[in-house]
């Protein structure tokens, strides 16, 4: 991930991480579907958010996002490194895996000017 798109990343990870302290469930995973968007074509960084997502899936009990974020953390890397990745896909369980997705315009005014 570009050095420029580290602080956007984290500053979604970190929403997420406040708002499941809070229990605002909802909030938490807008942002971490957020999170997803900005790192979806770097493997490690597309990785680490569907391990969160999987965490996520777990602690809310949901066996559909559990089920569903496997597969993903296990090629979502890969179709990163490989380029082959919906653009603009949410990440979660609850959006087919391979359905592009229209990018929020603030996101893609961050990956257009600080990729």
């Amino acid at each position: 991930m570009p050095n420029k798109l580290i602080p956007f990343y984290q500053k979604e990870l970190e929403a997420f991480k406040d708002n499941l302290e809070k229990d605002n469930l909802q909030n938490a995973w807008y942002h971490l579907e957020r999170a997803h968007i900005i790192a979806q074509k770097f493997p490690c960084e597309h990785t680490f958010v569907h391990w969160k997502m999987l965490q996520f899936g777990i602690k809310i009990k949901s066996s559909k996002e559990i089920i569903g974020q496997i597969p993903r953390l296990l090629v979502g890397g890969v179709k990163s490194f490989v380029g082959q990745i919906p653009v603009g896909n949410t990440g979660g369980a609850n959006v087919p895996p391979l359905k592009v997705i229209e990018i929020p315009e603030d996101i893609k005014e961050i990956l257009n000017s600080n990729s």
